[in-house]
């Protein structure tokens, strides 16, 4: 009984930290322009105005970024295609989910 009312207990801070907010376009612009996101073991990506944007995972690579439909869309060349992904937030947290419901967290680094 008491490891359930200590289940109980901790189980708004658990809802609490997953506490994300779907962004329009105009809250991803906010949220992204002039960022930089990490990944976690030294993967970084940068959100430039102009739309272009600088991913790095040991190597850097160069793509574009815009909002379509309140989602970010993202191409990296030599590909054509585009990716879209809703935006959520919790804080520091940036959420990108893509169509099939894969999540990728960023936090907002220096």
């Amino acid at each position: 009984m008491r490891r359930f009312a200590l289940i109980l207990a901790l189980w708004p801070g658990v809802l609490a930290a997953e506490d994300f907010q779907r962004l329009s376009g105009d809250e991803i612009l906010s949220a992204l322009v002039g960022k930089k996101l990490g990944y976690g073991d030294g993967v970084w990506q940068t959100f430039e105005g102009a739309m272009g944007t600088q991913y790095f995972s040991g190597r850097p690579s160069a793509g574009r970024w815009a909002i379509r439909n309140d989602q970010y869309c993202s191409v990296w060349p030599p590909s054509d295609l585009w990716a879209c992904y809703d935006v959520l937030q919790s804080g520091d947290v940036i959420r990108f989910v893509d169509e099939s419901g894969g999540a990728t967290d960023g936090t907002y680094a220096e």
